[in-house]
């Protein structure tokens, strides 16, 4: 079989799964240096994958634009003419742009690993089932890579591949954010209110708190979702010598080149389970993560703890029921495998196993 000309790597949402995808990416790249690629992704991401090399664009999909925004995909589409399509999501709005793509050749994850097997059926080729006890996302990305390029080496570089003038306007950036960072610097990024794998703010703040009386410079990220949280905490720990505070952070390529600056001055990263914990952990930092609701065994930081730097922390008396993968918690006394989570188990996780 010849190789492709033009690749349509199909990964819509959500910002974790993006991260895992950027592997096939930099795979394919790799093996087809000439081929035409082109991704297929949400508008809200397409920020961290448009400035990739090799990438030759994005095609962009409005999710909430209702039938007219598959109208404009199925034109982008038909323009493009993909010889490969390749399904990195898994479900059944990805099936339905592999099957508009009318790419010649399509592959996607093995059925019983999509999200909504029932819809794996746009796919003509598919990558290799994972064998337990294998289950997280980004082996997931790991089969599809090496059914396209038998050769891929593992691990998968998930980087964003930022330039030189990326990198040196993150050094800056963090120079001016977090002048004081050292070893033992911590990047704590707060949780969506609401979310089920959040915590509470009456913890972030203890947390914080806590922090600085272990003599951690730290600083407070915020994405738009997290904004009123966010200046809440701004307000009640004031920036001091130590600690600043970075509220409603826009830009995901600017993000990165802050977290692979923040990662070269060997600081860690606090999060919940999220987007920003998973594009730390490709940009280099120690993530100490905080899991409840979530399998750390299927969308943990990468690579999985024990093979890896990073820290997961649990309730020490958690529900049974933990974790349950649910979006929405069921338990009688609510989401109490976040909320059990104690500040202080968080400072001993960020010292570290020596701390």
């Amino acid at each position: 079989m010849r190789d492709p000309q033009r690749i349509l790597i199909i990964r819509l949402s959500h910002l974790g799964d993006v991260v895992h995808a950027l592997g096939v990416f930099h795979a394919l790249h790799a093996a087809y240096p000439r081929a035409r690629i082109r991704w297929a992704i949400q508008p809200e991401f397409a920020d961290l994958v448009a400035g990739l090399d090799g990438l030759e664009g994005t095609v962009v999909f409005e999710r909430r634009g209702g039938l007219a925004a598959w109208v404009q995909l199925r034109r982008s589409l038909a323009a493009y003419r993909p010889d490969l399509a390749v399904d990195a999501q898994g479900n059944a709005k990805s099936a339905a742009v592999t099957w508009l793509s009318r790419a010649p050749r399509r592959i996607a994850p093995a059925r019983r690993d999509w999200q909504e097997p029932w819809a794996a059926w746009t796919g003509g080729e598919r990558a290799p089932a994972l064998v337990p006890p294998a289950r997280h996302a980004m082996q997931r990305m790991e089969a599809l890579a090496r059914a396209l390029v038998p050769a891929a080496r593992l691990p998968l570089r998930t980087d964003a591949g930022l330039s030189t003038a990326e990198r040196c306007a993150g050094e800056e950036l963090l120079a001016t954010r977090f002048p004081y960072l050292h070893e033992g610097g911590v990047l704590v990024h707060l949780s969506t209110p609401g979310d089920v794998r959040g915590w509470p703010a009456s913890h972030w703040r203890s947390l914080l708190a806590r922090l600085e009386e272990a003599g951690r410079p730290t600083l407070v990220l915020s994405g738009p979702a997290e904004a009123a949280l966010g200046a809440e905490l701004a307000r009640d720990l004031p920036a001091n010598a130590r600690r600043a505070h970075w509220v409603g952070q826009r830009g995901l390529r600017e993000l990165a080149a802050l977290f692979e600056a923040a990662a070269h001055r060997g600081a860690s990263f606090v999060a919940c389970d999220s987007g920003p914990m998973h594009l730390a952990a490709a940009c280099g930092l120690r993530v100490v993560a905080l899991a409840g609701p979530q399998d750390e065994r299927r969308t943990g930081p990468w690579p999985l703890v024990g093979a890896g730097p990073h820290a997961v922390v649990r309730a020490a008396d958690g529900p049974a029921c933990a974790p349950c993968l649910a979006r929405h918690c069921t338990h009688a006394a609510g989401p109490v495998c976040m909320e059990r989570i104690r500040p202080e188990a968080l400072v001993r996780a960020v010292a570290g196993p020596s701390g």
